[in-house]
């Protein structure tokens, strides 16, 4: 029995071909004042991703630095979200994002223009594969509502295959006609 157990184990090991990387973005050192005087621990802020449209954030503390990373990360894979990326480089629209005193503005851009973000922002865009983006944090400074901001937002970006397919229309229904602004400019010259 026990080498059936160990044999799915292995299956299970094979099938999770999605390979993750992470970011450590905030490490504190906390304290505990108990009787004999202070116990020191360690609070870790990790960005997980693939690079290729999911992304997740967690927090882990413990005695130690590994461990606490260790327990971040976990936690990160399991609350990982899923984003619709233009191109598979930008975002659809500009977007938004609040938590708590926190807010962020992220602006998609053109080619070239590569990531500008500050620090836990830029992680989480790295960590999601955005190639370019501009992007403005406003309010609270603190990197977990950063980051928690940022994840906010980007939760509420919609491709325009899903507004398409929530309205009923084709998606060439809802994008703006690209011909005809270059036909005005003619007819005006």
């Amino acid at each position: 029995m026990a080498e059936r157990d160990n044999r799915r184990g292995n299956r299970r090991d094979r099938d999770e071909a999605p390979e993750f990387a992470d970011r450590l973005v905030a490490i504190n050192r906390v304290s505990k004042t108990v009787k004999g005087g202070k116990r020191f621990g360690f609070a870790a802020l990790v960005v997980v991703g693939d690079q290729k449209g999911r992304v997740g954030f967690g927090k882990g503390k413990a005695k130690e630095v590994p461990e606490a990373i260790r327990k971040a990360t976990e936690q990160a894979k399991r609350q990982m979200i899923r984003v619709q990326l233009r191109e598979g480089r930008t975002l659809h629209h500009d977007i938004e994002g609040r938590h708590g005193a926190g807010k962020v503005v992220m602006r998609s851009a053109p080619e070239g223009t590569g990531i500008i973000a500050g620090g836990p922002m830029r992680a989480v865009f790295e960590m999601l594969g955005v190639k370019d983006v501009v992007s403005k944090s406003l309010g609270s400074q603190n990197p977990y509502n950063m980051i928690r901001a940022t994840i906010n937002g980007l939760t509420k970006e919609q491709s325009p295959r899903s507004v398409a397919q929530r309205r009923g229309k084709k998606v060439a229904d809802i994008l703006p006609k690209r011909e005809e602004a270059p036909a005005a400019a003619e007819a005006e010259a």
